[in-house]
């Protein structure tokens, strides 16, 4: 392409060969009906949300981590050290 046919397209003059770039635009950009957007509203809406799709991805997950926390903090304070006052490089296990 010409340089002379750059600039005078960058300046918003007609081009010579009678394409207009803005009208392409707007014939090229997303419709602005679309017909099948009420036949397709079922897939977001009720149980199909976004939150209900992954509500049931990890079943027990909540359950297992209070009851890991629980059992740490049982651990820590209740349960005694076996290995309490051994030195650590005299080979004791």
């Amino acid at each position: 392409m010409l340089p002379t046919r750059v600039l005078r397209a960058a300046r918003g003059k007609a081009n010579i060969t009678g394409f207009n770039m803005r009208h392409f635009k707007e014939a090229a950009g997303a419709p602005r009906y679309d017909p099948w957007e009420r036949a397709d509203a079922w897939r977001f809406q009720g149980p199909f949300t976004r939150f209900n799709r992954f509500k049931g991805s990890l079943p027990g997950l909540g359950t297992a981590t209070v009851l890991f926390a629980g059992y740490c903090a049982y651990e820590h304070f209740f349960m005694e050290d076996e290995h309490h006052g051994e030195g650590h490089g005299e080979g004791h296990h």
